[in-house]
């Protein structure tokens, strides 16, 4: 991904603005236990109703604020995303027209037609949801932990214990789940060769009765491409239930704790509901990060694949200008000292041609002259 960041030179601000209203919004979402705890401990607790009204107000404002801070941070992030998608797919298709037969061979129709839609689409998506969804979540996850020492320290250690345990579970998933879509994306472009092959040599296929045939091998390739999918589908639907698991434990501990320390006199009852409302927070929080991972990988995954293509180097060697130029004012000035060079268009002089990793050349010692004119 990073080879790919020079296309995204063009989006520094709305790369920069994206995340920075997101992290607004993460913000104004902290601070609202805080108000709560206020008018449950405050405000009820004294039957002060202006007071309750005053905090009910500061909530509606910060979600008003919250709000735009969304719709900002998804703008910006769009910008940025389709911006960089159609500079790069416009880099890749310059880039394989330069190409020569040689790589576009080696390479194969299918797995470029594949980068080039499937693959850059992949990338975008995975853009836009990193501007916008990639730093909220570790924020309102150590947002939480810090918040809830303000509150309570004993209490605040059960965060500081779960959240390493989350974050292991979610990088375990991550390691194991990006290689696997790599060879998705690899199916894919067989998948897609396949079909790309039976469209446009349907003639010969059905001139020859390869119907059967073909409609087989199109199916098992089919089938493999479905069975890694559910593979990796059920790898990452991991992510999910075992992180809500490991919340819903510490959830448990820390209303165990907290009921504790009511009870004694530590801590207030808005309290307890403000730190219940961070865990709930980072339940919240780790749902739609299972969701953005898989994204992420995919997104990882194709962005590999896509720094491939525009990794290969073409055989075909091209002069400089200067060069051509010099070389062109030569053959001006040898073609007129010399008539009857004048004459021939075009001159083989023991040509030799062998394609690449070929056993032996295709033309070997190939000598032949055509006339302006002439037709060969």
């Amino acid at each position: 991904m990073r080879s790919l960041a020079v296309y995204l030179k063009n989006y520094k601000k709305e790369s920069i603005l994206a995340p920075f209203f997101k992290f607004l919004e993460v913000v104004f979402d902290l601070i609202v236990p805080i108000v709560i705890a206020q008018i449950i401990d405050v405000g009820i607790a004294n039957h002060d109703n202006g007071y309750i009204v005053q905090r009910f107000s500061i909530l509606i404002l910060m979600a008003a604020l919250g709000l735009a801070s969304t719709i900002t941070a998804q703008f910006f992030a769009a910008k940025a995303s389709v911006g960089f998608a159609t500079e790069l797919r416009q880099a890749v298709y310059d880039h394989v027209q330069h190409l020569s037969y040689t790589e576009l061979d080696t390479l194969g129709t299918d797995t470029l037609i594949t980068r080039l839609t499937d693959d850059v689409n992949q990338i975008q998506n995975g853009l836009n949801m990193g501007l916008r969804l990639l730093l909220r979540s570790p924020f309102i996850v150590l947002g939480s932990m810090v918040m809830a020492f303000t509150i309570d320290f004993k209490c605040a250690l059960v965060f500081a214990v779960a959240i390493p345990f989350l974050f292991l579970v979610v990088f375990v998933i991550m390691f194991l789940s990006i290689p696997l879509f790599k060879k998705v994306q690899g199916k894919l472009d067989t998948v897609t060769g396949l079909t790309r092959e039976n469209l446009t040599g349907v003639r010969v296929i059905r001139a020859f009765c390869r119907e059967k045939e073909a409609v087989a091998e199109f199916d098992t390739r089919n089938q493999e491409l479905t069975k890694l999918n559910l593979f990796v589908g059920k790898l990452s639907a991991l992510l999910n239930p075992v992180t809500y698991v490991l919340i819903n434990i510490a959830t448990v501990i820390l209303i165990q704790k907290a009921g504790v320390e009511v009870n004694l006199g530590g801590m207030q009852q808005g309290q307890v509901v403000a730190l219940y409302n961070y865990m709930a927070q980072m339940i919240v929080e780790l749902i739609k990060l299972a969701s953005l991972i898989i994204t992420l990988n995919k997104s990882a995954a194709c962005a590999g694949r896509v720094a491939d293509i525009l990794k290969v180097k073409s055989t075909m060697d091209y002069p400089s200008s200067s060069t051509y130029s010099a070389q062109i004012s030569k053959d001006l000035a040898t073609a007129t000292a010399d008539a009857s060079l004048s004459e021939n268009a075009i001159v083989f002089n023991d040509v030799t041609f062998e394609y690449s990793k070929a056993g032996a050349p295709s033309l070997s010692h190939i000598s032949f002259s055509v006339k302006k004119g002439q037709t060969v």
